[in-house]
């Protein structure tokens, strides 16, 4: 019950989920999202925990127009299809799938994964989408350590301390 990594429609992306939901027994299915505009181990670490909570964990990723709108004009680093193919290079991903708008509400109402994962950056109550993962029956699982690895920090970091 595995689908081909790659980056798929929101739409490619539900049709697969209805295949899978109608097996036998079909797998707990996890989306966690996010720009992942730089990868860092905090990044590894959320995925490997959100990973944990299922069978299939499938990845969202903001489109480089939702970075922009979320990061400022000089966002992304990286364009999405690099990023997606970074992320299907880790082994704990299963998917990745992309979304424009600036939170993944739509995302949630189309694919409705059992498990949404968000980072240690949230609690439970603070998750933008908390309102429709409950009107869903979504779980939400906070993922990852709790030790600090925001890129926008790595970032600032590094236009502030530049290396040769």
């Amino acid at each position: 019950m595995r689908l081909e990594r790659r980056l798929y429609s929101r739409s490619e992306l539900a049709a697969e989920f209805a295949r899978l939901r109608s097996k036998p027994r079909p797998p707990r299915i996890v989306l966690a999202n996010g720009c992942f505009d730089l990868l860092h181990v905090g990044h590894l670490r959320y995925l490997e925990d959100a990973r944990s909570r299922g069978d299939l964990l499938v990845v969202a990723l903001n489109t480089d127009a939702s970075v922009r709108m979320l990061k400022g004009a000089g966002r992304p680093l990286v364009p999405l299809m690099e990023r997606a193919e970074l992320l299907l290079g880790l082994s704990v991903v299963g998917a990745v799938t992309s979304f424009d708008e600036p939170t993944l509400e739509a995302t949630l109402r189309e694919l409705r994964p059992d498990v949404h994962a968000k980072g240690t950056d949230y609690s439970k109550e603070s998750v933008p989408e908390a309102a429709i993962d409950r009107e869903l029956g979504i779980e939400i699982a906070i993922c990852g350590d709790s030790k600090a690895h925001a890129s926008s920090e790595i970032i600032a970091r590094l236009a502030r301390e530049p290396r040769a």
